[in-house]
């Protein structure tokens, strides 16, 4: 089977909404299966200390996820038009990774959570690609053949799927949100089973 790894951070639960439903997109592939996979919080204060193991939701990811993976699926609310911290922290300990080539010619794709239609999605998803080209992945975004992109009022990108969570980050996924995070889902899995047969 071909596995693609669904990494995210979630603060709120938004981001982890919209990770179940790529699972679900990559579920519809076949020969595909899905790995979700999250990271710990980071303090402002000093650095955070985390049991091995989450009290609820998946595991913590290990570089061995990343090696093992046939595709990449990478989750973040937005922070300023950036990434989280807790993603960036991760993301800055896979210099082993990107030294040993593991995740050159993978597919990737982006994801993110934001309060506001305005709250820098765009440049939120960008930023998550520019490590991923370190690692020599393929960018997959979502193209307007999903024509949800042409009718949305809620979330929704070619750089890939995007929520808007509302000011007290209670807004559900709307249902264009949801058809657009399968397809972001389908679309890497088709990929990577395409690349790996």
């Amino acid at each position: 089977m071909t596995e693609i790894l669904i990494l995210y951070y979630s603060r709120h639960g938004a981001t982890a909404a919209m990770a179940q439903q790529i699972a679900r997109g990559i579920e519809e592939v076949s020969g595909a299966q899905v790995r979700l996979r999250t990271v710990p919080a980071v303090s402002s204060v000093c650095e955070a200390v985390e049991d091995d193991i989450p009290a609820s939701g998946p595991p913590y990811a290990n570089h061995d996820d990343l090696r093992q993976c046939a595709g990449l699926i990478l989750g973040s609310p937005t922070r300023f038009g950036n990434m989280a911290t807790a993603m960036k922290y991760f993301i800055d300990s896979t210099s082993d990774v990107w030294l040993s080539g593991a995740l050159a010619g993978k597919p990737a794709g982006v994801f993110t959570s934001t309060s506001s239609l305005h709250g820098g999605q765009e440049s939120t998803l960008l930023s998550m690609m520019l490590p991923l080209l370190h690692h020599g992945m393929l960018i997959c975004g979502l193209p307007y053949a999903e024509t949800d992109l042409m009718h949305t009022t809620t979330g929704g990108t070619p750089y890939g799927a995007s929520h808007v969570a509302g000011a007290d980050n209670k807004n559900p996924l709307s249902e264009e949100e949801k058809r657009l995070c399968k397809a972001l889902g389908r679309r890497v899995a088709e990929v990577a089973v395409k690349l790996g047969g």
